[in-house]
This record gives structure tokens, sequence and C-alpha cells, in this order.
């Protein structure tokens, strides 16, 4: 196989090999089989998934998918690497900064795998390549930016038209919280129900949908820190793991279908600081009581009171 360079119209060669080791993808993912079988390893090796949004979760995302062997991957992301992403970003290194996220993390997967597939889109995801990037895709994973609703709809919504399932991981203070859409359950903008909406409220609900627990907001010591109006927040390193080890797992059941998963309005937070675990159901998403309660509570954290 050949790898696919940034313009995705050619080849691009992996980092060289150290002299002595040949690569060889069953030797390569020996160790993964007894959690899955040979046939299903070879599943994941024909897969092929769609990631947009190399930051925080995103880079995290394609190099567990990368050693979990999955070898077929579309990659969009517009953003270089700076100083201030060295906390979380798996890809930032002194090395890399000023460089494109997704050169990086594309040199990174194939430093992991010389057989992987990758078509990148450096222009990240829009209205003119969202058809292309989901082209042939068995699985979208998201990773935008926090503040890119619009565009997160959009593919979303997409997804859905085409039959593709979708999932998101939200690395929340020390934790993840999950949501899976379905082509045939819970849409986004039903569950959501952001459409319409001013922006902030827009932003509350996107927050109180991601994390109907709420887990992370007791341990949250410097609140000044949450500044919407300059689209920033704390983060950690540890949740975006979090989030790329509880995206690959459910990446694995979708694709081998090995047992349920359970789809939106089902959710999942797990908050490894406070030891916690909890599954959430919010029958009509943002309508239910709870819900409406929740976005109420985050309208003035996003004021800034």
């Amino acid at each position: 196989m050949s790898t696919v360079s940034r313009s995705g119209e050619g080849p691009a060669s992996a980092a060289a090999a150290t002299p002595g080791f040949t690569f060889d993808y069953d030797r390569a993912f020996s160790r993964n089989i007894g959690w899955v079988t040979k046939d299903e390893q070879q599943r994941l090796r024909r897969a092929r998934v769609a990631v947009a949004g190399l930051g925080g979760v995103g880079g995290a995302h394609v190099l567990a998918l990368s050693r979990l062997g999955i070898a077929n991957f579309h990659i969009a992301d517009f953003d270089e690497f700076d100083v201030h992403n060295m906390n979380r970003q798996v890809a930032a290194f002194m090395s890399t900064m000023g460089r494109p996220k997704i050169d990086v993390v594309a040199e990174m997967a194939r430093d992991i795998n010389p057989e992987s597939q990758i078509r990148l889109f450096p222009q990240g995801v829009n209205d003119d390549n969202l058809d292309e990037f989901l082209k042939g895709v068995d699985v979208y994973v998201d990773s935008l930016d926090f503040f890119v609703l619009e565009t997160r709809r959009k593919v979303f919504k997409r997804c859905r038209e085409l039959g593709i399932p979708a999932m998101t991981a939200a690395p929340l203070g020390m934790g993840a919280a999950f949501l899976y859409f379905s082509p045939t359950g819970m849409s986004f903008e039903e569950y959501f129900k952001v459409d319409g909406r001013p922006s902030e409220d827009q932003y509350a609900r996107f927050i109180a949908g991601l994390s109907p627990a709420m887990l992370n907001r007791r341990y949250l010591v410097v609140p000044e820190a949450v500044n919407f109006k300059e689209r920033r927040g704390p983060s950690t390193g540890m949740a975006c793991e979090l989030c790329a080890g509880v995206m690959g797992t459910n990446v694995l059941k979708l694709l081998l279908q090995r047992g349920p998963l359970r789809a939106a309005p089902w959710g999942l937070h797990f908050d490894a600081y406070r030891g916690i675990l909890k599954q959430t159901w919010r029958p009509g998403g943002n309508a239910h009581p709870l819900q409406r309660l929740l976005v109420s509570l985050i309208k003035p954290v996003l004021r800034g009171r």
C-alpha cells in the first residue's frame, strides 16, 4: 500500500524505519489478538475513519485508532501547532511548533503503520469538501474545536443523510464525556435543539447536551479561566487521552459489531478526578426538564457572571 500526500494526489513516504526492523502488519498488531480475533483485526485494517479536527482530542484519536490497526483515514485540520497546545495535544512538541497539525499527525500515524492510507484535507472541513471528506467512511469521529458549532452541525447532519454513524468525545476537566449518534436514532439537532437559537443559547445547550452529569464542575478552581468571549477555557492532557480511549473502544465495537452501543439520548461521562462513571438518559435531549434547568444555570457562566 502507498500513503497519500498532503494534497491527496500522490504517494508520500513514511518515516524511515530503524535499521534491522521491517514493518509487518500482523506482527505489529499481534498484541491486539485475544481482545479481537485475527479476522476482526483484518476488518479493522480495512475500515475507513474520518476525523475532523486534530487538536486536543483529534490527534490522540488518530494515533489510538492507528495503534488499533485501522489503516485508512480521512483527516481534516487547517491549524498549526503553537506553544499553548503543549499541555494537551499529543503531537505538540518544540520540534513541531509552527508546523501544520495535519502534516505532523499524518506522519506520526504513518510511523506507526507505514501501510496507512491517509487522505488529508488541509483546509479543514467546509461546504465545498464535506461530501468528499465523508466519502466511503465507516464512521465519523468528531474532534472539531468547541467553538465551531455551525460546522459541527453541518457535519453531523450530512453524516445522518449519508447513513454514517457519528461519535464525539469531549475532554471535560479530567474526564471524558461521550455521545454516539446513530443514523437511525435521535439526530444531533433533535438532541441538542440549537436551531434558530441565539449564539449564547446554542453554546449553553451544546455544553448541557455534551455533559448532562456535569461531573467536572466541582473542581474548577479558577472560574475566570473559562472565557467564552475570548473563546478559551482550561483543559488537560489526561482528559484528551481518556477521550481517545473511550472513542477507540466505541469505534471498535461499532466496526466489529461487538455488542450494543447506546446512542443519544444516552450519554456516558467518566471523571477520573472524582472517580465517578455516569450513564445519562435524557429523552427529548435538551427538551428534558433537567436539561432545561441545566441550560439556565450555564447561561450566566457564559456571560461571565
